[in-house]
């Protein structure tokens, strides 16, 4: 789901690379859960991400997919359905 507001960035990020069958996985519950709660989330392709900034690579790596909440590190590797709409129901941070 694209953001409505630009001014409002999406609640949820995932953090994935090219070919990772983890981050397609992850990419399918974090996609249901938004849809489900009607949240926006932002798709990031580490590799590209890290052209501009090369500490994404070295810090996110060996952690793909990555889920961010509100800007904070969320779920690495998997994502737990409940416990993102756990995270969704509490106000935006």
């Amino acid at each position: 789901m694209e953001p409505t507001d630009p001014a409002r960035p999406p609640r949820v990020r995932l953090l994935v690379r090219e070919g990772c069958h983890l981050c397609d996985e992850a990419r399918a519950v974090v996609q249901a859960v938004c849809d489900e709660t009607g949240e926006a989330y932002e798709l990031l392709d580490l590799d590209r991400a890290a052209q501009d900034d090369p500490a994404l690579l070295r810090r996110y790596t060996d952690e793909v997919p990555v889920t961010f909440v509100d800007g904070a590190q969320h779920d690495y590797w998997r994502v737990d359905p409940a416990r993102l709409r756990a995270a969704l129901a509490r106000p935006r941070a």
